[in-house]
C-alpha cells in the first residue's frame, strides 16, 4: 500500500467512526501531535506503534509496511536560507497539517491570529545541551458564514 493510500483510508475510517487524534493517540500510547503526524506520513511508526494503529483502525495488514516507512517530508520548494529561519519553516512545514488538524479539531475552522498574539522564547538548560522552548500564544478565529 503506498503511504497516500493509508493516509487517505486513516482519514475516511476517522470520518466514519467519528474518532478524534486524541482517541487515536490514546488507542495507540502516543501524543495526539505525533500521532496525527504519522497519520498524515510525516513520520514514520516503529513496529509496535505501527501493529497498534492497524489494529485500532482496522486496516489492512500491508499498511503496516507504509506506517513504518521513513516519510519524505516535502512541502513547498521555496526554502529561506537563514539556519534558524530554516529550522522554524521546516518546522512548519513537516507539522503544519498536523497543527492545522489539531487545532481545528480541538476549536473548530478558523486560523490562530498572528494579530492577537504572543510568543516567549525561553532556555531550558540541559546536560546533553540547552533546550529552546517556543511558546506561541494566539488567539483563535473562527471562519464566519453569511
Amino acid at each position: 500500500m503506498k503511504r497516500i493510500d493509508v493516509t487517505e483510508l486513516i482519514f475516511a475510517i476517522k470520518k466514519e467512526r467519528d474518532l478524534t487524534w486524541q482517541a487515536i493517540a490514546d488507542a495507540i500510547g502516543k501524543s495526539d501531535v505525533w500521532t496525527t503526524s504519522a497519520c498524515l506520513g510525516m513520520n514514520s511508526c516503529p513496529p509496535e506503534t505501527a501493529t497498534k494503529l492497524v489494529e485500532f483502525l482496522g486496516l489492512p495488514e500491508d499498511a503496516k509496511a507504509s506506517l513504518m516507512s521513513f516519510p519524505t517530508k516535502e512541502w513547498d520548494k521555496s526554502i529561506p536560507q537563514d539556519p534558524l529561519i530554516y529550522r522554524l519553516y521546516e518546522v512548519v512545514g513537516v507539522y503544519g497539517d498536523t497543527l492545522k488538524e489539531v487545532i481545528q479539531e480541538k476549536f473548530g475552522d478558523g486560523i490562530m491570529s498572528a494579530i492577537d498574539f504572543s510568543m516567549e522564547v525561553d532556555k531550558e538548560e540541559n546536560p546533553k545541551g540547552d533546550r529552546v522552548i517556543l511558546t506561541l500564544n494566539g488567539k483563535f478565529l473562527p471562519y464566519k458564514t453569511w
